[in-house]
Order: C-alpha cells, then sequence, then structure tokens
C-alpha cells in the first residue's frame, strides 16, 4: 500500500479528478456487475472522459455528515478506536488499484466502511446480509491495504444500527482483482467500451457514449438467435403483463367504489386522483408565440426491431 495523495485539505474536485486515474473502492461492484445503481459502462465513461461530474443528492450528503456519527457508534459498540486516513491509497505493484477508505482500525490489520440506510432498505441488511456491491468495496480496500478484516456499519435511520466483519477471503481477493485487473487494462486503457449487463444504468450509458446516428445500413450479422430469443422474451412479457392487468382488474371489480382494502398480508388501494396537464396541441394552436418561445427540442435515438 502505498499513499498516493493527502486528502486532508482536498476540495471534492480535484479529489474526483484523482479517482479518475484508477479503481476505487466504490467502483469495484459495478465492475463486477453487482452495483444495483451503477454500470461498468458507468465506470468506463467515468475513467475515459475528461468530465468532473459532481453528482450530489440530500441521501448522499446526509450519508456524509452521518459518516462520523456511524463511527462514533462502531467505537461505542465494539469498544475499539479508529482514525481517519485522510489519504487515497493505491496498490505498489497495481497503481491503478485506490482506495479512499473511512476509517481504520487502531491496532489491528484492519479498516471501517460506514453506510447509512433508509427504512425502505432496511430488508438489504436483514439476517446478516450485506449488499454485494458494498462487500465487493470492502473487499477490494482488504486487497489494496493487506488487511485480515474489514468491518462495515450501517445506521438505519430511526430503526437500528448494525455492524458486520469480513474476513479476508484469498481466492474471492484473486477474483476480484483479476476482474479489476482485466477491466482497466482491456478497456480503459484500450478505449474498449465494456459488454452491456441489461441495466438500467447500461442503457443510459449507452444512449450517452452513441448519442447521434448515421444515415447508413450495415449488415445485421451473427444477431439471429438473439433476436429470435428476444421475440421469445417479448410473447412472455406479454402473457404475463395480461396475467398482471386480469388480476388488477379482478382486485378493482372487489373494491367498486370503495377506495381501499386490507388484511395482514397486503393492502390495495384504488383511489381518485386528479391532476393538471397542459394541453400542448390547444397552446400550440391558440398560442403559438407561447409555444415556440417554451418549447424545448430534446434529442433521442428510436431503437426498433422489425422481422424481415
Amino acid at each position: 500500500m502505498k499513499k498516493l495523495v493527502s486528502t486532508l485539505h482536498m476540495d471534492k474536485a480535484e479529489w474526483l479528478c484523482h479517482r479518475k486515474k484508477g479503481i476505487g473502492g466504490s467502483d469495484a461492484g459495478a465492475v463486477c456487475g453487482w452495483n444495483p445503481y451503477r454500470s461498468a459502462m458507468d465506470v468506463y465513461l467515468d475513467k475515459t472522459s475528461d468530465r468532473i461530474e459532481s453528482f450530489d443528492n440530500e441521501a448522499m450528503r446526509q450519508g456524509r455528515e452521518l459518516e462520523d456519527y456511524v463511527a462514533r457508534r462502531f467505537m461505542e459498540e465494539t469498544g475499539k478506536k479508529v482514525r481517519r486516513a485522510n489519504a487515497l491509497f493505491c496498490e505498489e505493484s497495481r497503481p491503478w488499484m485506490l482506495a479512499d477508505v473511512d476509517r481504520l482500525v487502531v491496532g489491528e490489520r484492519a479498516g471501517l466502511e460506514c453506510k447509512t440506510a433508509g427504512p425502505f432498505l432496511a430488508k438489504h441488511w436483514e439476517d446478516g446480509k450485506i449488499p454485494v456491491h458494498y462487500q465487493l468495496q470492502c473487499a477490494h480496500y482488504m486487497q489494496l491495504c493487506h488487511a485480515e478484516a474489514w468491518y462495515i456499519a450501517v445506521l438505519i435511520y430511526g430503526r437500528e444500527f448494525k455492524f458486520y466483519k469480513l474476513e479476508r477471503d484469498e481466492s474471492m481477493l484473486a477474483d476480484l482483482v483479476k476482474i479489476e485487473e482485466d477491466f482497466w487494462n482491456n478497456h480503459v486503457l484500450k478505449g474498449v467500451l465494456p459488454a452491456p449487463d441489461g441495466s438500467e444504468a447500461a442503457d443510459t450509458a449507452i444512449a450517452a457514449y452513441f448519442q447521434a446516428s448515421r444515415t447508413e445500413t450495415i449488415p445485421l450479422v451473427g444477431f439471429d438467435d438473439r433476436l429470435k430469443r428476444r421475440q421469445e422474451l417479448l410473447a412472455e412479457m406479454e402473457r404475463m403483463e395480461q396475467e398482471k392487468r386480469q388480476i388488477e382488474q379482478e382486485l378493482k371489480m372487489y373494491l367498486g367504489e370503495t377506495a381501499c382494502a386490507e388484511n395482514e398480508h397486503y393492502r390495495v388501494s384504488w383511489k381518485s386522483v386528479s391532476m393538471n396537464r397542459l394541453d400542448e396541441k390547444r397552446l400550440k394552436e391558440e398560442q403559438p408565440e407561447i409555444y415556440n418561445r417554451y418549447k424545448r427540442e430534446i434529442s433521442s435515438r428510436r431503437f426498433s426491431v422489425r422481422a424481415a
């Protein structure tokens, strides 16, 4: 483990710039295909672009500000002491492998990852479960910091505090390093977009990468089996969608003019709601100047498949 740079007085833009130079712990789950919110394509676009995107929201801010609280609760619960590292580390033999850890545990070859979760995400932490992308984040830190273990603590807002200890698993770490190394060397460095994984995040990444189309037609080679499977899936999805609608229709018939029905397992509602929507067609006809002043052109690419 090598200290790459101090983060003590580093601003966020500079920190994000340094993170683009390698794979960090929060990238590990996405690179391995286990992050429900980011894809390997997202990581690739981040590492290969010159843009410094500083996305933030209220949940992320609360997570940062409650990090100290989670660390204090961990020390109270365990009697252990933790300290800030205030540094971005890299693996000496793999300089692309980066880590900015939340805390290091004093007197142990271990660290602490601090998390927060809303009540609706509590189910992902039940019965000793830890979300896989967080396990991979801790494994990444264990590998880079040559740690024997890594603790992860989570504050579930208004409910409870939990912590777990992840032990070093050499086989799993070897697999993780292999996947990350392949991603960095064969995708990021070579400029090759990774394979799609079917996630919504991959949809967004592909649309951002291939924004415009050229007016030309190329031969469609090697996709007949995949397209046949797509047609089969569409037929199955249509059948399932019809079955779902039938169940909903039966429930609506049962409710009649009643707004809600419930038992010990489910609560079903069919309430009257009203909303205001802009009549664009009428506005365009009656107030064309106002319509033209406020209209906004949105450019996108429409995907379609038709049988020959």
